[in-house]
C-alpha cells in the first residue's frame, strides 16, 4: 500500500538530511508505529506519504514514495485526498469550518459524496468518537482533546485507504485515547485500512502495532520489525519495557497484561520493600487559594464550586476527562476568566486578584505555559524569543537561552519557532515563562509532543523548581508524568473536584489514571520504574553490607 524506495529528504540550509535511506513497504491493513527521539524525522516521513513533502513543507525529496500506486512527487496532497487521510500534531491547523458537524462533513463535500452517504457517515463517526453531544458546538469552544477527536473524525468520514497520524492521542485523556485506538483497530482489522502513526506515548499504543519503525537518530537508517524486538533495542520505550529490562525479561513485555503474567518473581523481591516516599513540601502560606469557584462561558457552566490550595514547593497534577475544566481553572488563575462566583487569590499575604491585576504585575506571581505554545511565541528566531524573555523578566541576558539549552540541546539560535516540532515549541515557551521565575508555575499539557528523554529533562527542571520553593500545577493526561512528579493529584469531572489527595492514593484507586507500573505491581503502591530500581539497588547494597 505504501512503498518507500531509497527515500531521503534534505531541507534548505541543513547540514545533513532530515531523513535518509528509507527503503521499506507498509502492507495493506497494517498498523505501523513510527518511533524515535525528537528530531529524527518522524513528521518528515509522515509528510512524504501525504505529499506535504515536497509540495508544501519544502525540502528536496530523493527517491520515491508511492501510495496505492500513486507517486507523491507527481500527485499533490489534494490529488491524494481520496486515498490518504492525514491528522497532524496541531488540530487547529486542520480545521476549515466553525462547528463540529460541519467539520466532519467538509472532507466528504470536497470529494463530492452523496448527501445521504455524508449524513450516515457523520452519525457513525459522532458515535465512534463520543462526539454526539458536541455536534452543534463551535470548534473554538472545545478543549484541546475534543479538538483532537474532531480532527481525527473529519478524516475518518472520508474512509481513506491510508491513515497518517502524527501524535493522535497526545491531547486525549486515557479513556478517549483508548476509544480512538479501538476505532483504529476496527479500521485495520475489519476494513483493511493501512495506518502509519507516530506517537511518543508508547505506553498507549505499542501493543496495538503490527510492526514498529524506529528512527534511532537524525539521518540514521530506519529499523523495521516486530514490536518486541524493536523495543528491546529502542532508545525510546514505555515503562513496561523499562521494567522488563530492569527485571531481565527477554523479550520485554509490551502491555500491562503481559508484564503482570511475568511479574510474580519481581513482586516477591519487592514484597518486603517500601517505595521511596516523595519529599513533603514545607508548610508555608499558600501561593494560590481558590474558594467555591464557579466559572461560566456564556450560559455553559465550566467550573462548579472548586476549592484548591497550592503551597510553595508543591507539585499538583490536575487530571480529568477532556472538557472537564482543567484549562479553564488554569486560565482563571492567570486572570483570563472572571469568576462567576467564588474567589481566587494569589501571592499569600499580598492577596492578588488575577482578573483585576495588570499582566506585568501578575507575572511576578504566576506564569502559564498554555496548551498552544504559539500564544507566547512571536519572534522570528529562538535567540530573539530568549532576548525578549530576558528583557520582559528583568533577568540577566542569557538566562532564557541557558534554559533552552538545558531542555532542548542542539537547537540553533537562528531557528524560527514555527520550524520547531510541537514538543520543541512547547519547551521553548516553557523556557520563556521560567525566565521570570514566577512563584506559581502553571503548565497545560506540558509533555505533549515530548519524547521520553525530553520528558525526563523537563521532570528534572520542574523537580528542581519545586525544591527551590516554586509551586507547580500541571493540567495533564500523562499519568506517567503525574506518577513521577506530583505530590498531589486533583481530579476534575464536569467542572467539579471529585478527588484530591496524595498521588499514590488517587492514581492507584483509579484504573483510568493509574500508571503502567502501578497496574503491573498492584496492589502494592509502586508507581514508577525509578522507584523499583532505587529500592532494588538499596536492598542489594544492604545485602552486600550484611554479607561483609
Amino acid at each position: 500500500m505504501i512503498r518507500f524506495d531509497q527515500v531521503s529528504v534534505t531541507y534548505e540550509d541543513a547540514d545533513a538530511p532530515a531523513l535518509r535511506g528509507v527503503d521499506l513497504t507498509v502492507d495493506e491493513g497494517e498498523l505501523v508505529l513510527l518511533v524515535g527521539p525528537s528530531g529524527t524525522g518522524k513528521s518528515t516521513l509522515l509528510n512524504t506519504v501525504s505529499g506535504l513533502v515536497p509540495h508544501f513543507t519544502g525540502g528536496t525529496l530523493h527517491g520515491r514514495v508511492t501510495v496505492a500506486g500513486r507517486d507523491t512527487r507527481d500527485h499533490r496532497p489534494r490529488e491524494l485526498a481520496d486515498v490518504v487521510g492525514t491528522v497532524g500534531q496541531d488540530p487547529l491547523a486542520h480545521f476549515v469550518t466553525d462547528t463540529v458537524e460541519d467539520e466532519l462533513a467538509y472532507g466528504m463535500e470536497s470529494l463530492g459524496l452523496p448527501p445521504d452517504t455524508m449524513r450516515r457517515r457523520v452519525e457513525e463517526t459522532l458515535d465512534l468518537l463520543g462526539l454526539a453531544e458536541l455536534r452543534d458546538r463551535p470548534i473554538a469552544t472545545l478543549s484541546g482533546g475534543q479538538m483532537q477527536r474532531v480532527a481525527i473524525g473529519s478524516v475518518l468520514t472520508t474512509h481513506p485507504k491510508v491513515l497518517v497520524l502524527d501524535e493522535p492521542t497526545s491531547a486525549l485523556d486515557p479513556a478517549a485515547a483508548e476509544e480512538v485506538l479501538a476505532v483504529l483497530q476496527r479500521l485495520v482489522h475489519d476494513l483493511g485500512t493501512t495506518v502509519l502513526m507516530a506517537e511518543h506515548r508508547l505506553e498507549r499504543v505499542v501493543q496495538y502495532a503490527d510492526r514498529v519503525l524506529l528512527l534511532p537518530a537524525p539521518g540514521a537508517a530506519p529499523v523495521l520489525g516486530d514490536p518486541a524486538e524493536v523495543m528491546a533495542l529502542s532508545p525510546v520505550h514505555p515503562p513496561v519495557v523499562a521494567l522488563g529490562r530492569l527485571a531481565g525479561w527477554s523479550p520485554p513485555p509490551l502491555s500491562v497484561r503481559d508484564a503482570r503474567r511475568r511479574a510474580s518473581g519481581l513482586r516477591d523481591r519487592l514484597a518486603a520493600l517500601v517505595p521511596p516516599a516523595p519529599g513533603e513540601p514545607p508548610h508555608a502560606p499558600p501561593l494560590a487559594e481558590v474558594s467555591s469557584l464557579s466559572v461560566h462561558r456564556g450560559r455553559l457552566p465550566v467550573l462548579r464550586e472548586v476549592d484548591l490550595t497550592v503551597r510553595p514547593g508543591e507539585t499538583i497534577a490536575l487530571m480529568g476527562r477532556n472538557g472537564a475544566g482543567k484549562s479553564t481553572l488554569l486560565g482563571t488563575l492567570v486572570g483570563a476568566h472572571e469568576p462567576t462566583r467564588g474567589r481566587v487569590r494569589l501571592g499569600g499575604a499580598s492577596d492578588v486578584v488575577p482578573h483585576r491585576t495588570r499582566p506585568s504585575e501578575l507575572l511576578r506571581h504566576v506564569g502559564l505555559v498554555p496548551q498552544d505554545p504559539r500564544d507566547l511565541l512571536y519572534a522570528d528566531t529562538v535567540a530573539a524569543e530568549c532576548a525578549a524573555a530576558d528583557g520582559d523578566a528583568g533577568a540577566e541576558p542569557g538566562t532564557c537561552r541557558a534554559l533552552v539549552s538545558a531542555l532542548l540541546p542542539d537547537v540553533p539560535d537562528t531557528t524560527h519557532p514555527r520550524d520547531l516540532s510541537e514538543g520543541q515549541r512547547l519547551t521553548l515557551a516553557l523556557a520563556v515563562v521560567l525566565t521570570a521565575a514566577p512563584p506559581l508555575l502553571l503548565l497545560d499539557e506540558p509533555t505533549r509532543g515530548l519524547d521520553y528523554a525530553a520528558k525526563e529533562r523537563l521532570t528534572g527542571v520542574l523537580r528542581s523548581l519545586a525544591e527551590d520553593g516554586h509551586a507547580i500545577v500541571l493540567a495533564t493526561h500523562d499519568v506517567e508524568l503525574a506518577a513521577e512528579l506530583a505530590h498531589r493529584v486533583v481530579v476534575l469531572a464536569d467542572g467539579e473536584v471529585v478527588a484530591d489527595g496524595p498521588s499514590a492514593e488517587v492514581v492507584t484507586s483509579s484504573p483510568a489514571f493509574a500508571p503502567q507500573i502501578a497496574k503491573v505491581l498492584s496492589p502494592r503502591p509502586w508507581l514508577t520504574v525509578g522507584q523499583v530500581r532505587t529500592a532494588l539497588e538499596g536492598a542489594a547494597l544492604e545485602g552486600a553490607g550484611g554479607g561483609a
